[in-house]
């Protein structure tokens, strides 16, 4: 789809939640490394020219002595110092670290758009690990794991005290290999899923009709690709709606945790047709970044309905806010998880990285996300959909000798089923159906 701004390096940077690796739901397609990597020059990162601070220098070197001579265990001063680079990234937020050699080509792994795991994006909170969002069609997603459940233990050592690439490290293993998580959910006591580790295959985006006229689009997570596939969805719904443009769409962002930032601007973009969609400000140089829409409409201004979660992030939330402001379509839902900041990747010397918050994004009104998320215009908290038992009440098709119908049609007595009564997937999800009846509302009220 094109566009009317050109992307940089720091622009395809990572916007994903920290420290998810193979549990990770920051995919991209291959060849994506190089656009997700910012140089370290001195364009890209200029060096602060402050003097060093030579007292907390000779305190730092007076500690590292003494743990050199007085420590239980002789430890070397290469595993000193990198645990005291860690330390200095780990205490910057929660989603800037140091990449060793094994974690930076992990991460470049999950570029390739399959790798293997359980599928869980994930966080840290209490020094717990805590589940942001299960990635669709995935083991941790199939065995029912839900966003905000905490992960206490992985094969019953506990993971709090533990960094987040330590506890995703036990998550790996052989494709097949089976793996217990201890969890801990909303406050109730600990139980624990049993899971096997698959190759995670991630499709972004899923389309499909509720009804006829009526269609969903759900996001799973933003890959390099997704604006495309965006694209075609919208070609596949009309497909599938006979041809005909829908009178309404809802697009799916729930337990959606991000991805690049290009593609959340192609998203956007697709239900734009003017204005800012996202700018982003920070301290080096090129990360005040801002993208507008271009006048192609692949939507075709359909009614939109935006679901969204605390397990919507980063990018989801991008969209979100964009449709948001621009008043291109409703949010519905529960407030996002509310990640508003840009990671880059920083290669060093010897295969390591540091992987950076360089950057906060906006919305176009201005509002920073960060620590706060995104409130839906309507509220509607998940529920579970339970059919009442709805006896039936004798009908005038009942009586003897009743009327047929003026038009022709055939009688329905008590009994007689209406038609398309096959299972949908809006039957058993509160919010997707009420967003559903929201467009049909503003469907009629939109035709008198």
């Amino acid at each position: 789809m094109p566009h009317c701004f050109r992307l940089t390096a720091l622009a395809l940077s990572l916007i994903g939640l920290s420290g998810v690796s193979t549990a990770w739901a920051q995919q991209q397609t291959p060849g994506e490394v190089p656009a997700a990597v910012t140089p370290v020059d001195g364009t890209a990162a200029p060096l602060n020219s402050a003097p060093l601070p030579l007292e907390e220098l000779r305190t730092f070197a007076e500690v590292m002595d003494r743990i050199k001579a007085a420590y239980v265990e002789p430890v070397d001063d290469k595993t000193l110092l990198e645990n005291a680079i860690k330390g200095m990234l780990s205490n910057l937020d929660p989603h800037s670290a140091y990449l060793e050699p094994k974690d930076f080509a992990e991460l470049q792994e999950t570029t390739s758009g399959e790798f293997g795991g359980l599928g869980i994006e994930v966080g840290q909170e209490d020094g717990f690990v805590k589940v942001v969002s299960p990635i669709d069609d995935t083991p941790a997603a199939k065995a029912g794991i839900q966003p905000g459940d905490l992960i206490v233990k992985i094969d019953g050592q506990p993971t709090k005290g533990q960094s987040i690439s330590q506890s995703v490290d036990k998550m790996r293993g052989k494709i097949g290999s089976p793996i217990t998580l201890t969890i801990v959910r909303g406050g109730g006591r600990p139980f624990d899923v049993k899971l096997n580790r698959a190759v995670i295959k991630v499709k972004s985006v899923k389309a499909q009709l509720l009804e006829p006229n009526y269609g969903l689009l759900r996001l799973s997570q933003f890959q390099v690709n997704t604006g495309d596939e965006v694209v075609k969805a919208f070609q596949q719904l009309r497909k599938d709606n006979k041809g005909n443009k829908l009178n309404g769409l809802v697009l799916d962002l729930r337990n959606n945790p991000g991805g690049v930032l290009q593609a959340a601007v192609e998203v956007a973009d697709a239900f734009m047709t003017k204005g800012l969609i996202v700018y982003t400000k920070g301290r080096i140089q090129n990360s005040e970044l801002s993208f507008s829409a271009d006048a192609a409409d692949p939507s075709e201004g359909v009614p939109l309905v935006v679901l969204i979660n605390g397990g919507s992030a980063s990018a989801a939330e991008i969209v979100a806010g964009a449709l948001q402001d621009s008043k291109r379509g409703i949010l519905m839902g529960t407030d996002t998880f509310g990640k508003g900041s840009v990671q880059t990747v920083l290669p060093l010397n010897n295969d390591r990285a540091l992987k950076l918050t360089t950057a906060l994004y906006f919305t176009p009104k201005g509002r920073s996300i960060q620590a706060q998320g995104i409130t839906p215009d309507v509220a509607v908290a998940p529920a579970k959909v339970t059919p009442e038992d709805n006896p039936e009440f004798f009908k005038e098709a009942d009586l003897a000798g009743h009327l047929g119908n003026a038009n022709g049609g055939p009688d329905r007595p008590t009994g007689s089923k209406a038609p398309n009564q096959t299972p949908r997937p809006q039957d058993d999800d509160f919010q997707l159906s009420q967003a559903l009846s929201l467009l049909k509302g503003l469907s009629i009220t939109r035709n008198q």
